[in-house]
């Protein structure tokens, strides 16, 4: 039987949840899956902002284009670093059960979370979701840009270039690095970003692989992040917004939404919660409350024309 060719990016994260994948892909397909290992331009750009440069739709791009040029059929990606919007052509198929949502502070075992950190402490972080957390709630403690993968992250804080950084559970998780997690944070605390501790199968629109990959899903997983995604889509952000959403099943099919969007310096967040059974109208509910608060002037001042 032809292998189906998995695209993934090539880091020591990416590569393990998509061994993870292929595992439970050959396991419910009857298939052999083969790694493709593409690296993107998000990788490329490892130690410049990512805002400046395109977003997180660089860690992304290329697998795309792999899967659009049939070079692959099918890829994972970490569902937080998809953009709003993905290319004609293809579908996301499949999101498995999601692992743990929230955020991370490994700190050398040093400190036992945030509030424990004294002042003028140093954080390391590359997200603007979380900076913007930071400087609102924690303004005692020093922001410090920091690129990388999880474990170069990691390394750089242990080489004393800061005191903590903040990753996230998931994918520390993933490394099987739990035991450096000093703290997971609550989230409401920190809220998380979209589609944190969510894997998104990708395939190509046509085709029956996108409607066999259904197999892996998990509901709950998919009308939390259907409704994030709503958010998401409806206040058109991407890595350069400051925007958080986390969906959690409550009873059955009845949802609830917190979310937010705010300045990267923390001196204004706005924030909402809502209930309800439609994903995508939750999210899109959420964004529009959101902007009637002052969502819309946030915005114009992000984009600079406020």
């Amino acid at each position: 039987m032809k292998p189906l060719r998995l695209a993934t990016r090539g880091s020591d994260l990416a590569v393990a949840q998509s061994g993870w994948v292929a595992e439970r892909v050959e396991a419910a397909l009857g298939a052999p899956v083969e790694l493709l290992r593409i690296r993107t331009s998000g990788d490329r750009l490892a130690e410049v902002s990512l805002a400046a440069h395109g977003g997180k739709g660089l860690f992304v791009k290329e697998i795309e284009e792999a899967l659009l040029a049939g070079r692959a059929d099918l890829a994972v990606h970490s569902a937080k670093d998809l953009p709003a919007e993905i290319p004609e052509g293809l579908r996301l198929a499949a999101f498995p059960e999601r692992a743990d949502p929230r955020d991370a502070l490994v700190a050398g075992g040093r400190w036992s979370g945030l509030d424990a950190l004294p002042p003028g402490a140093v954080v390391g972080t590359g997200s603007a979701r979380r900076t913007m957390w930071l400087r609102a709630r924690y303004p005692h403690l020093t922001v410090k840009p920091l690129r990388g993968n999880v474990p170069t992250r990691i390394d750089k804080m242990r080489r004393g270039e800061c005191d903590a950084v903040i990753l996230a559970c998931a994918g520390v998780d993933r490394l099987g690095l739990a035991a450096s997690i000093d703290a997971r944070i609550d989230p409401a605390a920190m809220l998380p970003a979209v589609g944190q501790g969510v894997l998104a199968l990708q395939t190509r629109r046509e085709g029956a692989l996108g409607d066999d990959l259904g197999a892996l899903g998990d509901e709950t997983a998919s009308l939390a992040f259907r409704a994030e995604r709503g958010f998401l889509r409806e206040l058109g952000g991407d890595c350069n917004v400051p925007l958080a959403a986390y969906a959690e099943v409550e009873t059955g099919s009845a949802l609830r939404l917190r979310a937010a969007l705010g300045l990267p310096d923390g001196t204004r967040i706005e924030e909402a919660t809502l209930r309800g059974e439609d994903p995508e109208a939750l999210g899109i509910g959420a964004a529009r409350a959101i902007r009637e608060r002052g969502g819309d002037a946030i915005l114009a001042e992000l984009r600079g024309d406020g």
